[in-house]
């Protein structure tokens, strides 16, 4: 019933907020003589700022329409090159006759749309030929599409690198760290023609038992019949994947916030101040980064069980125990020819320093001149992928390594 009561308080607090919106209005409109007044300002700013934190987010738009090569913009068009029920391989096709590195950015699927990564395509377009898998949200997914679990997402994996072809670079951003390295080793092992030439795994949970954070210890310290138990729920009718049982977006944000309530608790507090002052400049960002970070999307149930258990509870593929399909073993030591870089933040308190690193342990028959390993001080996890150390650092970093080991 919890997903029922979501959407009920949901739809109750829409007058309210609809209400808060004219009221801020009224009390800002130049028409009204007391709206440079504090009382007004701060009213105004109060019924502003209840109006953004229940304001519904759904799936956002990436909105990269140009880049800037060689000083000129170019235009770039979306395009999707395969659809299929829980996700589809999109293409930013920039409008210039240019051969850079092929990119498969693997999104996480780990609560947030795809869209997260919007700063991490931008900053690498003007150098690169962007691919992303863009990710559905599971509660639009109607229940004949059947399921999808963690063998599935390796499977979208290797068929979105096949797509793209030998050429390819692949990033894994965070959650895809072990699913794609799993992909990787199993398409070794089948001599597949269209292994990638080089993977670079991001703030990637590979081995959970370095440096454990906050949600590994939640994992170990809870059965996987507790998750299933706790936070588990029916879609409701109303949606396409009614009736699916799912991990609801709306819990995935309450744990994302309440990591680190006090940061947020703060970001609020100060946008009620650029509201009351009227420093728009301020507030729209405000806006901007909390209407991506509130768009969040429902998981299917028995990928996110599988997750828990595969990758935080039993470190199956750190322990070179991973099974694909429940027969056949993941062996990363089948990895020789695909290159592998491997980042990390200082302060990433999601996937801790070390977790990421391990996977040069894994793929212990990969020549040492295909390795590669950077650590970025001073970010922590979305500093990893986003921001300006990331644009400065670690982006060009990565170009480099690409072009190295490019075929």
């Amino acid at each position: 019933m919890l997903y029922q009561f979501n959407e009920m308080q949901r739809y109750a607090l829409m007058p309210l907020r609809i209400g808060a919106q004219f009221q801020s209005q009224l009390l800002r409109s130049p028409f009204n003589p007391f709206a440079e007044t504090a009382q007004a300002r701060t009213l105004a700013a109060a019924c502003e700022l209840f109006s953004d934190t229940t304001q519904y987010h759904g799936k956002p738009d990436f909105g990269l329409h140009e880049t800037v090569i060689d000083g000129k913009a170019v235009p770039v068009a979306e395009q999707i090159l395969l659809r299929k029920p829980f996700g589809q391989l999109k293409h930013f096709k920039r409008e210039i006759n240019r051969k850079d590195p092929k990119v498969l950015m693997v999104a996480p699927m780990s609560g947030h749309f795809a869209t997260l990564l919007r700063g991490t395509v931008e900053t690498m377009l003007p150098d690169h030929d962007i691919y992303i898998t863009d990710w559905r949200d599971a509660s639009a997914v109607p229940l004949y599409e059947g399921g999808f679990d963690l063998d599935d997402y390796i499977d979208y994996v290797r068929e979105f690198i096949s797509i793209l072809g030998p050429e390819t670079h692949v990033m894994a951003v965070c959650q895809p760290g072990v699913p794609v390295l799993a992909a990787i080793a199993l398409m070794a092992e089948d001599e597949d023609p269209n292994a990638p030439a080089t993977v670079t795994l991001m703030g990637s949970p590979i081995d959970t038992r370095r440096h454990p954070t906050v949600p590994c210890d939640l994992a170990m310290d809870h059965s996987l019949e507790w998750f299933e138990r706790t936070v588990i729920h029916n879609v409701p009718l109303g949606y396409p994947g009614a009736f699916r049982r799912v991990y609801p977006g709306f819990l995935q944000l309450g744990g994302f916030v309440s990591m680190n309530l006090e940061r947020h608790m703060d970001a609020h507090l100060k946008q009620f101040e650029h509201l009351v002052e009227g420093d728009g400049d301020n507030a729209d960002k405000h806006r901007q980064f909390y209407a991506e970070y509130n768009a969040v999307m429902d998981l299917s149930a028995e990928f996110y069980l599988q997750t828990i258990e595969t990758v935080f509870q039993k470190q199956s593929l750190a322990k070179g125990e991973m099974m694909y399909r429940g027969d056949r073993l993941v062996d990363t030591t089948k990895i020789t020819k695909t290159a592998l870089m491997t980042v990390e933040g200082e302060l990433d308190d999601i996937s801790g320093p070390g977790q990421t690193v391990a996977a040069h342990d894994l793929c212990t028959n990969l020549p040492k001149e295909k390795r590669e390993h950077y650590e970025q001080k001073g970010v922590g996890h979305y500093g990893v992928f986003n921001g300006s150390k990331f644009s400065k650092f670690i982006a060009p970093r990565i170009g480099k390594f690409m072009r190295k080991h490019g075929k």
